[in-house]
């Protein structure tokens, strides 16, 4: 099992400036790959202070000329905000500049508020992913490509310049059952989440996506699937417990935006009262000591998940998640390569 550090994004302080916000991810990402972990993973959302990336190619091109060898995913880049006909070319310079590191995860978009403010309601944004998601494939791969559709309707045209990759590498976001095995057995790496921690609902997104690639034969095995979960690697008991009531305001915000009303005031998301209670929460994240969290992520890793996503940005200091990725790196990662778990 890989692990995959998320660069969550979150400011809920904007006196930290978005210079310094955006050097604290920097040096996230130069010490993953010092430390072990596979990837590194970048969001985008717009027009709000919670993981707030308007940008994630950028990023990444970023990353890759401080760094060497580390993977570098956009997670999620939203197609139905972007035009493929220009967003092909972006995509292909960041897999020259990023040397062919670059893994470009897709979706459809999250947060509605944010999808209605840029003039692509949440309602239509599965439609327009999927015609967004053809043409782009095409555009990549095929020298000249044409296209008539709802969303698009163009003549032959070519993208330049061309990838350096012979396939970059996708994955697309997937939350129910039956996308997941489709985007599998159409040959995408999948990204999913149990926002819950219900071990039933992981077991059911592990076999949807097996299922998928057996549909797809021999290339199914190179596919890879990732969980990304909420996870903080506490020093003690009153370490975890200092950072679950962090974490707890910030699914305030979150939940504003992911199944809320959409509340923001000039960027900054406003914290509104949650239906699940803090033990609730609690129970569900990884964020605890290591004997918790070892358990934890042996069910993942029992249940046949690749790669493990760490979210681990909640409103705690720079020092403090840095040292969290330090004793995840010699607690975490060599615990599950000893026992057979590989990581890369």
């Amino acid at each position: 099992m890989d692990f995959n550090h998320f660069l969550t994004s979150y400011m809920p302080d904007p006196k930290i400036g978005s210079k310094l916000h955006f050097d604290n991810m920097l040096e996230q990402a130069v010490l993953a790959e010092k430390l072990g972990y596979s990837t590194v993973s970048i969001p985008e959302h717009h027009l709000v202070n919670i993981l707030m990336m308007p940008s994630p190619l950028q990023m990444a091109v970023k990353i890759a000329s401080i760094t060497k060898k580390i993977n570098i995913t956009t997670g999620i880049a939203v197609l139905p905000l972007h035009d493929m006909r220009t967003y092909a070319g972006e995509v292909a310079t960041a897999d020259i500049l990023t040397d062919g590191r670059l893994i470009l995860g897709v979706g459809r978009g999250a947060f509605a508020w944010e999808m209605k403010s840029l003039g692509t309601p949440i309602e239509t944004s599965k439609e327009k992913f999927v015609e967004s998601l053809e043409v782009l494939q095409k555009l990549l791969k095929e020298k000249e490509v044409s296209h008539k559709g709802k969303y698009y309707n163009f003549e032959p045209i070519t993208i330049m310049p061309r990838p350096i990759s012979k396939s970059i590498q996708m994955m697309i976001a997937a939350m129910d059952l039956n996308s997941i095995k489709d985007a599998a057995s159409r040959g995408f790496h999948v990204q999913s989440t149990v926002l819950s921690g219900n071990k039933e609902l992981l077991i059911q997104r592990v076999n949807a996506f097996k299922e998928g690639c057996e549909i797809l034969g021999e290339e199914g095995k190179l596919l890879k699937l990732s969980m990304q979960r909420m996870a903080y690697l506490a020093k003690d008991e009153k370490d975890a417990e200092e950072k679950n009531r962090l974490a707890y305001e910030y699914y305030k915000r979150f939940d504003n935006m992911f199944t809320g009303p959409g509340k923001v005031k000039r960027g900054e998301v406003e914290p509104l009262e949650r239906n699940q209670t803090y033990q609730e929460m609690k129970k569900n994240l990884l964020i605890c000591p290591i004997n918790e969290m070892i358990d934890k992520l042996s069910i993942y890793a029992e249940a046949g998940v690749d790669e493990i996503i760490i979210s681990s940005s909640f409103g705690q200091n720079q020092k403090d998640l840095i040292e969290s990725m330090h004793r995840i790196s010699e607690e975490i990662i060599p615990y599950f390569k000893k026992f057979n778990v590989q990581v890369a």
